[in-house]
Formats: structure tokens, C-alpha cells, sequence
């Protein structure tokens, strides 16, 4: 996240994670964005990338997640969940697949099923969406 001196706000988005949802979405996947923070950039990157779940200013995640995934009737168990810090850890706790970009905060790495090559921002959504889709080909 960067601020300039009159207020402007700016994120930094990947377009290979871009590239990530929208195979996720191609292959029948539902994606969703659950966030603490609440920006107009967060809600036009979404719109960009049709993900059609976006939840901004949460802080109780877990209880946004299992809203979600009885809305759309999957289990814990069929959910991937990428997440950096510690207001990740129920969510990440809860899923059946947790991920953590390499830049996570400790107590997130300790705690996921896996721990990215990537840094945030840098491509580690795109490292699990190429994961769950190399997971769902048939051998």
C-alpha cells in the first residue's frame, strides 16, 4: 500500500495473480476476496477480475467464510485459502487448503498446509491457483 502527500492511496497488483484467478474462474471455481481493509482499488481490481465474492472491512473472516461457503454449498474441506496475517489464522485454520505467500508474518507460516515461493504481490496467488489446478487434472 502507498499513500501520497495529498492522501492518494495506491496498491500494487500482479498480473500474473490476475492471470491466476481468472484460470480458477475458467475451470469452474468460485474465487472471493475477504478483506480487512476497505478501498475503492480493492472493489475495481475485483470488478476487474469478475470475482463475484468481494467482502472489505471484515474482521471476523472465518464467520464471512462459512457465510460464503453455505451460500454456494461447499465444505471447509473443499476451500483454499491464501492468507499473510495474523487476522488470517482462523480462516486459515478452518479450510481444507491454507497458503501463505514466503513474506507471511511467522505465526502464519507455521500454520499453513503451504508456505508460497513468492512474495505477496508477486505472484503467490497465481503459485496456488496453479496448484489446485495442476491438483484437479486426472493422471
Amino acid at each position: 500500500m502507498y499513500y501520497s502527500e495529498s492522501g492518494d492511496e495506491w496498491k500494487k497488483f500482479n498480473t500474473r495473480d490476475g492471470m491466476g484467478i481468472k484460470l480458477l474462474q475458467k475451470a469452474g471455481i468460485v474465487t472471493a476476496i475477504i478483506t480487512q481493509e476497505s478501498t475503492k482499488i480493492v472493489m475495481r481490481r475485483a470488478q476487474k477480475l469478475t470475482i463475484p465474492e468481494v467482502h472489505q472491512g471484515v474482521y471476523d473472516k472465518l464467520a464471512v467464510l462459512k457465510e460464503l461457503i453455505a451460500r454456494h454449498g461447499f465444505s471447509m474441506d473443499q476451500v483454499a485459502y491464501i492468507g499473510d496475517d495474523v487476522n488470517d489464522l482462523q480462516a486459515l485454520g478452518a479450510v481444507g487448503f491454507s497458503a501463505a505467500p514466503s513474506d507471511g508474518m511467522p505465526p502464519v507460516l507455521k500454520t499453513v498446509r503451504y508456505v508460497c515461493k513468492k512474495k505477496g504481490g508477486e505472484g503467490a496467488v497465481r503459485e496456488v491457483a496453479d496448484l489446485i489446478l495442476a491438483a484437479r487434472q486426472p493422471r
